[in-house]
């Protein structure tokens, strides 16, 4: 499985990114995010977010688990650092094959109820501000579309 590798150098670099692969995702698709507590994962699903044309301030739904947003496609941000039960049947499936594109953070932690085909994005802290990011695309789709980013 090829992988793909993205040094950052500050938080705005990051959401950049996460801006220029918005622009060539659709309905359906999902980013799996994973990293320590503090590595980008909100930052980048903020950038994320821009890029998709949403207008709403976006934070992360550690309370909540799943936050919706508008744009030119809906947002379905989750973050299920608390998810009690890995099992526990929340409902994923129908936001997973929605109209909109899905992000997961900390998608380790429901691993087994992820689709098979998805681009799962590791964030790594390089200093204060600097991140390496490390693509892993999952299926065709994904795989083409990390080749279209970074050509």
């Amino acid at each position: 499985m090829k992988q793909y590798e993205l040094h950052t150098i500050d938080s705005e670099e990051t959401a950049h990114f996460a801006g220029k692969l918005a622009g060539l995702l659709k309905p359906g698709d999902v980013i799996a995010l994973e990293g320590d507590l503090g590595a980008g994962k909100t930052t980048f699903t903020k950038g994320l977010a821009i890029g998709l044309e949403i207008k709403k301030t976006v934070n992360s739904p550690t309370f909540t688990i799943i936050k919706e947003y508008h744009g030119r496609l809906p947002l379905y941000h989750m973050d299920v650092y608390r998810v009690e039960d890995a099992f526990e049947d929340l409902g994923f499936d129908e936001y997973f094959e929605g109209e909109g594109v899905t992000v997961v953070e900390w998608a380790h932690l429901i691993e087994e109820q992820l689709p098979a085909e998805r681009l799962t994005i590791f964030l790594y802290h390089e200093g204060e501000e600097k991140r390496k990011m490390v693509l892993v695309p999952q299926g065709e789709r994904y795989e083409q579309l990390c080749k279209e980013l970074f050509s």
